[in-house]
């Protein structure tokens, strides 16, 4: 899929879940649903599979997504998977999200952590992270069991590397 109609599926997906009144929402569950899509060579296969019916692979967006996500999310996770374009997702997600950002007048940063944050956890790190770039963020968070403890956040070309597992394999170097 080109830029252009990647653009154009998120400028879509965004002006729907605008007009539904639930665009906080519904781009952090398209924003978790598309690393969870990255993550799982498994999903991704399946999601992907032109000889798999479009509708089976709806339905398996729907049986997946169910009540864990709003009924728009689902909806357009399944409308990009029936369009045959689920390879595209996590790009058009991307691109939602920056959308969704920029009229907020936010930077997006992309955390992983081992654990799932508290609410008031992701709020100190918010904070953080606001102070230490001096940007007002979009704060998106997953969880990477391989970063083993602390967080690595990429805030546009800059990376911030406190992980457990950044640290150990420094510490191997040094000996």
């Amino acid at each position: 899929m080109s830029d252009a109609q990647i653009q154009g599926y998120a400028r879509a997906l965004f002006e729907i879940a605008r007009a539904d009144g639930t665009l906080d929402e519904v781009e952090d569950e398209l924003f978790r649903f598309a690393r969870s899509y990255e993550s799982s060579e498994e999903l991704r296969s399946t999601l992907s599979d032109d000889r798999i019916p479009a509708e089976k692979r709806q339905s398996i967006v729907e049986d997946l997504l169910g009540q864990q996500a709003t009924s728009t999310t689902t909806q357009l996770v399944s409308m990009v998977v029936g369009s045959g374009h689920a390879r595209d997702l996590p790009a058009i997600v991307d691109r939602l999200v920056d959308r969704a950002s920029e009229s907020k007048q936010l930077a997006v940063a992309q955390v992983r952590t081992a654990v799932e944050l508290t609410p008031d956890q992701r709020d100190r790190l918010k904070a953080a992270l606001e102070n230490a770039t001096g940007k007002s963020l979009n704060l998106k968070t997953t969880v990477d069991p391989s970063v083993v403890g602390g967080v690595v956040a990429i805030i546009g070309d800059d990376v911030i590397d406190d992980s457990v597992r950044t640290r150990i394999d420094q510490l191997k170097s040094r000996l």
